[in-house]
């Protein structure tokens, strides 16, 4: 879904360059009571657009039918491509566009009713107007009929090739026709039992315009539903009487074309005027661990959606679903968290529990109080590389965004693409996947928060199609079509990039290779020093395009060093700071380092300059990185 979203200045400083003591991160996460299994090792969620993974026909005409375009299944997540997934360096994978949402696909011989154009969102729907949340989405099924046997059945192959499998759940709105056909015994719809002639009632699912019907929006810009294309329900009606508040929180019947206006606002026991309708958290539970949270909420009368999403939940937890990512989160209360997930842990310790939280006051609630594993780091450390790749700015800022995120480091999800930005490799942002190489070390390193990767973007995938909802720079994830890129790698359902470019499986190696690494090598999960600081201050030819910082435990020491500079090389004498010598624990006249990330294995030899201080000869390539491990043990020998 298209977020209207307040943009969050984050202004950046360069830290003190005074000596300070190096901070254990392993230390500030003692706060937030993280689990022994959750720093095991470093995760890498692989998000792919389920409909559009393995169809193979590239027609790609706009506003194009399913018959035209083509669809891909969940069939085509073979076990052969799922293991190509698995040995790209991936740990979970997020299967977007699971749950049964609107499209204009006519299902009625299975007894499921039509979508209206007016209410939808292109023409195979928006993921986040979910209509049936205890099914899939017919597109994805062979058989319709069976279309639940196959999710599962996915689910098991996904496990089978060592695949954490994670869904969507969108708390916050649901479709305007949200009619569920597979409700377990005892589940009523969304809505059902809501007193309707009124705005506000606590158990009510939905929020009211008591006395108006529902008008479809005001279209602009020359903007059709289906592009225009003939259709009975394209009629400029919807009926909803009486109409109801609109997802992103609009109150009137008839909302704005930029409002979304394909779904409905789910009531949590939130007054219209802000102040709420149930048990707050004490601020002592941001301490306590999940088990304490139910015993809190056990017993407690709670508003019926609350309950009706954690039915949900539950439900696909007890399917096999490993996780969930939460759609637009900071728009539902915090107090609901704490009931949901305290309840999917109760089920399953392991749960992987990803939340869309934009708003960085509200990061340690979120994660504290509503017991969410992991936020999207967009704001600031996306954001702040976005402008180092794509508006010339500087390096300088992000270990500031590390500093300030300290304590919560480990919670905040990275990532370059997903389904909501553009493409690396569009116009709109780099224009060149190279580009993406530096950032993607940078993100995937820089601490022992989990790694995604959108699928293409280890292609190169430029997301240029115009397949007419969707935006180009984008891959629509509102209309049939297939993705290039990704079609030469499935390669006719071969799954090994038999009709990729040379570049697009140069870069897919290199992912693999880095995304391999951050997951094998124990320092991830270990500390980190910013080295960017005092270079800036001390090295020369060391300029704002270079980052560097060292990451290390008990096993292992790395320095990471990459150059965004995408025309220029960097050539430097590197120095390596006495807080850092010292973790190291550096004190022969000169040591070896191994860059891990080049396939050659280059050897950079760092030599004692004073009583704490080494240098090193550094070369970086332009979008050039070294990921530098310490090889103990091999030149202590050498003569002093």
């Amino acid at each position: 879904m298209k977020k209207l979203i307040i943009a969050l200045a984050v202004i950046s400083t360069i830290a003190c360059k005074e000596e300070k003591p190096v901070k254990n991160q392993m230390e500030n996460d003692q706060e937030v009571n993280i689990d022994h299994e959750d720093r095991m090792g470093k995760k890498v969620v692989y998000q792919v657009f389920t409909r559009l993974f393995g169809n193979t026909n590239t027609t790609n005409k706009p506003w194009g039918t399913i018959e035209e375009n083509g669809v891909g299944k969940f069939e085509d997540f073979t076990p052969k491509a799922l293991q190509e997934i698995k040995d790209l360096g991936v740990t979970h994978i997020w299967y977007t566009g699971v749950p049964h949402h609107d499209v204009i696909t006519d299902y009625t011989e299975y007894g499921i009713s039509k979508d209206d154009p007016d209410v939808v969102k292109g023409r195979a729907g928006s993921p986040y107007a979910v209509k049936d949340y205890y099914n899939v989405n017919p597109d994805l099924a062979v058989n319709v009929k069976n279309r639940l046997e196959e999710f599962e059945a996915l689910i098991k192959r996904s496990h089978d090739a060592g695949l954490k499998v994670i869904i969507d759940i969108v708390p916050n709105h649901v479709a305007r026709n949200y009619q569920s056909l597979t409700n377990p015994e005892g589940i009523k719809d969304f809505g059902a039992d809501d007193d309707t002639t009124v705005e506000y009632a606590r158990d009510n699912n939905f929020y009211y315009v008591p006395g108006e019907s529902f008008k479809v929006p005001e279209w602009r810009n020359d903007y059709k539903p289906l592009g225009g294309e003939q259709n009975t329900l394209a009629d400029g009606k919807f009926d909803e009487n009486p109409a109801k508040w609109t997802g992103n929180g609009a109150r009137a019947a008839q909302p704005n074309m930029n409002d979304w206006y394909e779904t409905v606002k789910v009531n949590y026991g939130v007054r219209p005027d802000g102040s709420y309708d149930f048990d707050k958290l004490e601020d002592v539970y941001s301490e306590r661990e999940y088990t304490e949270h139910y015993s809190f909420w056990k017993g407690k009368d709670v508003p019926d959606s609350w309950e009706k999403f954690k039915d949900i939940a539950l439900y696909w937890t007890r399917k096999g679903v490993d996780g969930f990512r939460y759609d637009m989160a900071e728009m539902v209360p915090v107090e609901f968290w704490s009931y949901m997930n305290s309840h999917i842990k109760m089920e399953n310790p392991d749960a992987f529990l990803l939340a869309e939280v934009y708003n960085p006051s509200l990061y340690r609630d979120y994660i504290k109080k509503g017991k969410m594993d992991y936020l999207y780091d967009k704001v600031q450390l996306y954001d702040t590389i976005r402008n180092v790749m794509h508006r010339g700015g500087k390096t300088d800022h992000i270990p500031a965004i590390q500093e300030e995120l300290s304590d919560i480091e480990h919670h905040m999800l990275h990532f370059l693409e997903n389904h909501d930005e553009q493409r690396i490799a569009s116009d709109g942002f780099a224009g060149n996947a190279e580009a993406g190489k530096p950032a993607m070390v940078v993100s995937a390193t820089i601490s022992t928060a989990p790694t995604m990767i959108y699928f293409g973007q280890e292609l190169g995938e430029d997301g240029s199609e115009d397949l007419g909802f969707g935006d180009p720079t984008r891959t629509s994830i509102f209309d049939y079509g297939s993705v290039p890129s990704v079609v030469r790698w499935v390669n006719n359902k071969k799954f090994d990039g038999g009709q990729s470019t040379e570049e697009e499986l140069a870069l897919r190696d290199f992912y693999k290779h880095l995304l391999n690494l951050t997951i094998d090598s124990p320092a991830m999960m270990g500390d980190y020093a910013d080295l960017h600081a005092y270079n800036r201050e001390n090295t020369e030819n060391y300029d704002d395009k270079v980052l560097s910082f060292a990451r290390w435990n008990e096993d292992q020491n790395l320095i990471v060093l990459s150059n965004f500079d995408g025309e220029k090389g960097k050539k430097f004498k590197f120095k390596i700071p006495k807080d850092v010598s010292l973790a190291f624990d550096l004190t022969e006249r000169e040591y070896d380092f191994k860059d891990l990330l080049g396939k050659d294995g280059k050897i950079f030899t760092a030599i004692k300059q004073s009583e704490w201080e080494y240098t090193m000869e550094i070369e970086l390539a332009a979008h050039e990185s070294l990921v530098l491990e310490l090889q103990k043990n091999i030149n202590l020998f050498k003569d002093n």
